[in-house]
């Protein structure tokens, strides 16, 4: 057995090389801690405020959202493929969770809420790990950037919706989204002018620093400034809401409720794919070239045992986060240690500084949600997709009012569903093209008004097929075939298959009752290009004995010169492919 770098491994450490942390361990250079030390301890600066803004979120207490830097953090650092992914929660998964525990614990009793919060965090890995054994990784790609895109908007502007009451000073009982608008608009006369200013400070201050310090860390400095302001202006005694008391010590065991499994696990599941998804997405996006590969049934397994570890102890739902892999990469990490530098920082807060973060303002923690979840909106590429395509900008759009109109767990139902339909539809409906030739060389394009000069011949029609031909598209493309047939009235038609990798049975039978048609009309059909795997099934069915040999050409340039060939030998007869010469396959 082999080390990561290509050496031997002892025998005493052969039985641990299958342990996943066996990955980066064995291979750990003494040039790499000082950058993962200083990247793990950035890190902690922005992931341990960032965590308890987003449970607040959840409608959990800010606690929760420390356990959860600690916990999942350390499993995954153990576990994961990815060198500087950074694990806690994010703004999606956190909107997620709020409305599964707002569904099933409605009066928000704080004891219901943290098994609720338990169970849920524990389906959630559940499922991964078993996504994980039945290797479901590709599951990751079913999302379209498009919808996904639409997702996040939609939940950004949720989640800003939500904080602004937070901001303003007001409270409200919460609804949906036409709801919370209207009772903001009607509660701005009760906003706190102090509370408003609190956070408008902080926004400012936030803004302020990634605009001109971006490498700074900009939820810590907010928070201490939030800290202070409390110390010593006083800002409760004018009507500042605080965090309030925050249980000081290592997080107790929490028993999940499971009672509420039934209920739960819709909500999980799809909790479980977003944390899934956006894990894959900021794995990938932070890898090096010189770096192993994101290993997707892996990731499945470390978040999973990640998520489900961190149940007893507190948790929430926990995923890799973008912004947060983005700092620490930055940062300059170099391995998955870097991520257990910042689980010991959020430990040594849980222990030593639990009644200094006490002292925060709600505001501030509403600041930092806000601006951090801002930025999931970016009409930039709304832009970008509808100057491509605009069908996938409707796409986008239709997946962002899903969100907002019909809630986050309905959302990501409408935001899969538009991935397959969007996904059928392109499989469902290939394009048939028109070839002519360019001349003076053997490069058959699409006909175009770009090009008439291309090359065609009298009583020749040749068309190209593409993608796999199978009984969801094999009428549609039977009936864009009689109708180009039709129009043109060739003597031959050339069917290019080189772009077809599958011809499915029933498109087989398909395209042989064409082919019958045509050929009771006068029009004969060849085929061209076939890879080895549809040459093979042609060749077995009706349809290759009806054609024979002599109608499947290895290429477009061969069935043309043969067509060509056969024109001038039969002399202007009305079908050259009656004639007996051939060029055989």
């Amino acid at each position: 057995m082999e080390d990561p770098d290509g050496g031997n491994l002892p025998k005493n450490r052969q039985s641990l090389a299958s342990l996943p942390i066996a990955d980066w361990l064995y291979s750990y250079r003494k040039e790499w801690f000082r950058p993962d030390l200083i990247a793990g301890l950035t890190a902690a600066a922005v992931v341990i405020p960032k965590a308890m803004a987003y449970a607040t979120i959840a409608g959990l207490p800010v606690q929760v959202g420390l356990y959860t830097a600690l916990v999942p953090m350390a499993i995954y650092a153990l576990m994961g493929t990815s060198r500087p992914l950074s694990v806690s929660t994010t703004t999606t998964i956190a909107i997620l969770t709020a409305a599964e525990l707002g569904r099933v614990v409605p009066g928000g009793d704080p004891s219901s809420l943290l098994k609720a919060s338990a169970m849920l965090t524990l389906i959630v890995g559940g499922m991964l790990v078993l996504a994980s054994v039945l290797r479901l990784g590709f599951i990751a790609n079913f999302i379209s950037e498009p919808v996904l895109v639409g997702f996040k908007a939609g939940i950004g502007l949720v989640i800003v919706l939500d904080q602004l009451p937070k901001i303003l000073g007001i409270h409200f009982p919460r609804g949906n989204f036409f709801h919370n608008v209207l009772a903001i608009v009607h509660g701005t006369p009760e906003t706190s002018p102090t509370t408003l200013a609190v956070g408008i400070t902080m926004i400012v201050l936030l803004v302020g620093f990634e605009r001109f310090l971006p490498r700074a860390p900009a939820p810590l400095i907010a928070v201490a400034a939030g800290i202070i302001g409390t110390r010593f202006l006083g800002l409760h005694a004018h009507g500042v809401e605080l965090v309030g008391v925050i249980p000081q010590g290592l997080p107790p065991i929490t028993l999940p409720e499971f009672s509420l499994a039934h209920e739960l696990w819709p909500g999980a599941l799809g909790i479980a794919l977003m944390s899934f998804t956006e894990t894959i997405a900021a794995g990938r996006a932070f890898v090096k070239s010189e770096e192993p590969s994101i290993r997707a049934n892996r990731e499945l397994l470390a978040t999973g045992i990640a998520n489900a570890g961190g149940a007893f102890l507190g948790a929430m739902p926990a995923g890799g986060g973008t912004t947060q892999t983005a700092v620490n990469r930055h940062a300059g990490a170099c391995s998955q240690f870097a991520e257990i530098v910042t689980a010991g920082v959020a430990l040594a807060t849980i222990l030593f500084l639990a009644p200094l973060l006490a002292l925060m303002p709600q505001a501030t923690l509403a600041a930092v949600i806000i601006v951090y979840s801002i930025g999931l909106i970016k009409p930039m590429e709304f832009r970008a997709i509808l100057e491509i395509r605009r069908t996938e900008f409707i796409w986008a759009l239709t997946a962002f009012a899903g969100v907002v109109l019909l809630g986050t767990l309905k959302g990501i139902i409408v935001a899969i569903v538009l991935s397959l339909l969007a996904l059928a539809s392109q499989v469902a409906d290939p394009p048939v093209y028109i070839l002519g030739r360019k001349p003076g060389t053997n490069v058959f394009r699409p006909r175009s008004k770009d090009h008439p000069e291309d090359e065609t011949y009298p009583g020749l029609l040749l068309l190209r097929l593409e993608g796999r031909i199978f009984f969801a598209n094999a009428e549609l493309i039977g009936q864009k075939l009689r109708l180009l047939v039709n129009e043109a009235r060739p003597k031959v038609v050339v069917l290019d298959l080189s772009a077809v990798f599958d011809l499915e049975y029933t498109a087989l039978k398909a395209l042989r009752e064409g082919e019958k048609r045509q050929s009771d009309h006068g029009v004969a059909t060849w085929l061209a290009g076939l890879n080895p795997g549809v040459l093979q099934m042609v060749q077995r069915s009706p349809l290759g004995k009806s054609l024979g040999r002599e109608k499947m050409q290895f290429s477009l340039e061969l069935a043309v010169a043969r067509y060509v060939a056969l024109s001038a030998q039969a002399g202007g007869l009305d079908d050259p492919s009656s004639s007996d010469s051939s060029r055989d396959r």
